[in-house]
């Protein structure tokens, strides 16, 4: 069987019981990092050999995980923090076990962007995740235009040397619209910033950066479209 099992994106405590149980017993736990996997599981006093699966070795690991699952080893997947396949590796190793007929299930738990999409105060009913945008100013502007007249909620990953060129772009493509800015969620210091594009990054080019963002923007009002459309 494979397993993919959500691990905590800051807060250790966050972690399943579930997911424990699993780490416990399988057989290989393939990881994004085996250093910072081998603190996780250290911490929990879980002893298991790791197998490195990331996105450079992607189709090599995943052939050989795809082996290990043949020969009834039971390997659980995971990532640095967060769900494995949301921005980071596990699509590709899911279809091929689908593709090869192979047993897949999840481990449920964190993701960084259900919890900002929840904690930005923005409509949460409909929503597209973008992940991370190109890092080329060129490329991000154009992977933004995609979803300019979107009415749904947008959710994007950022690092913090390209927050501020990011939303200054979001900016301009998209207007000055209502959008929240979310950093090291679930952790001592968790911090998520609302207001407008502009008011965000006025504040952002103002402080000192670190960790991984979360940036969630309002869809395009009704209102608007239908100003465009007339």
């Amino acid at each position: 069987m494979l397993y993919l099992v959500a691990t905590p994106i800051g807060n250790l405590n966050d972690i399943s019981l579930r997911a424990l149980e699993t780490l416990r017993s399988v057989d290989i736990i393939a990881s994004e990092d085996t250093r910072k996997t081998g603190l996780l599981l250290k911490h929990f006093d879980i002893q298991k050999p790791q197998l490195s699966f990331h996105e450079h070795n992607e189709e090599r690991a995943g052939q050989r995980i795809e082996e290990l699952l043949k020969e009834g080893k039971s390997v659980a997947v995971v990532s640095d923090a967060g769900t494995p396949g949301i921005s980071d590796p596990g699509f590709t190793l899911v279809r091929r076990a689908v593709n090869a007929g192979l047993d897949v299930t999840m481990i449920p738990g964190p993701t960084g962007c259900i919890m900002a999409l929840v904690l930005s105060g923005l409509p949460v009913h409909s929503f597209t995740f973008r992940g991370f945008p190109p890092r080329k100013a060129v490329g991000r502007r154009k992977f933004l235009e995609i979803d300019k007249d979107s009415p749904h909620t947008l959710i994007f990953y950022e690092s913090p040397y390209r927050l501020a060129d990011f939303l200054r772009d979001a900016l301009e493509v998209y207007g000055d619209r209502p959008a929240a800015v979310a950093n090291d969620l679930t952790k001592m210091f968790e911090k998520v910033e609302r207001g407008t594009l502009s008011t965000l990054l006025a504040s952002i080019e103002q402080s000192k950066l670190k960790g991984e963002y979360v940036v969630v923007i309002a869809g395009k009002d009704k209102k608007d479209r239908h100003t465009e459309e007339q």
